[in-house]
């Protein structure tokens, strides 16, 4: 592979920004302000140089597997093009949030295995590192088979730990994010025989091409597994702790949930829904992740706690796409243009922090023998950045660069 030579950008370094050149050759840094040495130039004065952003909870894949509810189109056409947004949005490292349902339809174990095959034949095309987060409902023991295969392959995946039966049959008159630990004996029940029930359930029952009273009856009968839940979370956490995979639970709202899962190996809280639970799982040592589009626009679209809040309480480690991948970056501006912190903290939340808790030591930051996962920005003074090119590996995995481009003064971040 030709060496490259990025020369005059601003390297967004561990803590500071600094005017300089990197070198980068056989997919690595090996180099900071280094000669020539026969590499390709890359002119980038006036640009921002940072490491590429490890995503490791984005479900905007999705949409492009179902663009319009009910609506599916060919796995791979989809997932080749989530890898080209993926790359033209600065990401180099993706974690798919695969959710594995009793839901028939997108969120179905049977459309996880064509998104796991199809993925597995497509790697030497895709351009990111793309990996998946198998984001398991704990009510479906079906995903059993496919969750022990995907633990099995060569990129070692994630595993989130969600309830989203317990949490739809909550009672209306309890709020989510003050809802009981999710195997309390007690837990209370809405009635499943309402109106007002199968009402909110309709959007679920469209995206599984059921009426809601079909799905109201699927979700009775998934109901009565409740006892066994419990055994089947422990198997699968079995599984995960053998194969070294990392662990996240999913929308905490007890104490008593995250310590259930961190018990299991569960070292990451994932979307917190109370400040008790981001509180318990600081002094515990957990990750924290939220989502970069609450960040971005200023609060969650749930009413969960605002990222930019805990960032500034240091109750936040990582920032994920959650729904929208342009958001990694759109949360920079934001929470840099409100000063929450200085940049280079900033994007250890979408970077160094994310692959430290994946227990990916090779990317997140700028240093010599790192790999070279990179984002070349045009971030004007007062203005919305543009990634212009990013690096995976050391591969040009996007390019937006001019063929000739004027340089501007350098901005102060």
């Amino acid at each position: 592979m030709t060496a490259e030579l990025i020369e005059g950008a601003r390297l967004l370094l561990d803590d500071r920004i600094e005017t300089g050149s990197l070198r980068i050759e056989n997919g690595r840094i090996t180099g900071i302000d280094v000669a020539r040495d026969g590499a390709t130039v890359i002119p980038a004065r006036g640009l921002l140089l940072a490491p590429a952003f490890v995503d490791i909870h984005g479900d905007a894949f999705e949409r492009q597997v179902m663009p319009r509810p009910g609506v599916t189109v060919p796995i791979q056409g989809a997932l080749l093009e989530t890898d080209r947004q993926l790359a033209a949005n600065g990401i180099a490292t993706a974690y798919h949030a695969l959710t594995l349902s009793w839901e028939p339809g997108l969120r179905s174990v049977e459309t996880g295995w064509q998104i796991v095959r199809a993925l597995e034949e497509l790697r030497p095309r895709l351009t990111a590192d793309n990996r998946i987060q198998l984001r398991w409902e704990t009510f479906c023991p079906e995903a059993e088979p496919l969750i022990a295969h995907v633990l099995q392959g060569a990129d070692r995946p994630a595993l989130a730990f969600n309830d989203h039966t317990t949490s739809a049959l909550l009672h209306p008159d309890i709020a989510l994010h003050d809802r009981p630990f999710d195997h309390v004996p007690d837990y209370p029940v809405t009635d499943i025989t309402s109106p007002a029930f199968a009402a909110k359930l309709a959007e679920r029952a469209k995206r599984s091409h059921m009426t809601p009273a079909e799905f109201v009856g699927l979700i009775t009968r998934v109901w009565s597994r409740r006892p066994q839940v419990p055994a089947d979370i422990d198997r699968i956490a079995a599984m995960a702790r053998r194969a070294g995979a990392p662990m996240l639970s999913h929308d905490d709202a007890q104490i008593e949930t995250r310590d259930h899962y961190r018990a299991l190996g569960a070292r990451v809280a994932e979307f917190p829904m109370h400040d008790r639970v981001f509180r318990a799982a600081r002094a515990a040592g957990d990750a924290i992740v939220l989502g970069a589009p609450n960040a971005m626009r200023g609060g969650s679209h749930l009413g969960s706690p605002g990222a930019a809040e805990m960032i500034a309480r240091g109750l936040c480690d990582i920032l994920a796409s959650d729904y929208y991948y342009p958001a990694m970056l759109g949360a920079m501006v934001r929470l840099s243009t409100d000063r929450i912190a200085p940049l280079p903290a900033l994007w250890k939340l979408v970077a160094a922090n994310p692959a430290l808790a994946m227990g990916l030591t090779d990317r997140g930051r700028i240093a010599p023998g790192l790999r070279a996962d990179l984002i070349l920005i045009d971030w004007p003074e007062g203005g919305h950045p543009a990634p212009l090119r990013t690096w995976v590996a050391g591969r040009a995995g996007y390019s937006a660069l001019p063929p000739a481009r004027q340089t501007r003064p350098e901005p102060a971040f």
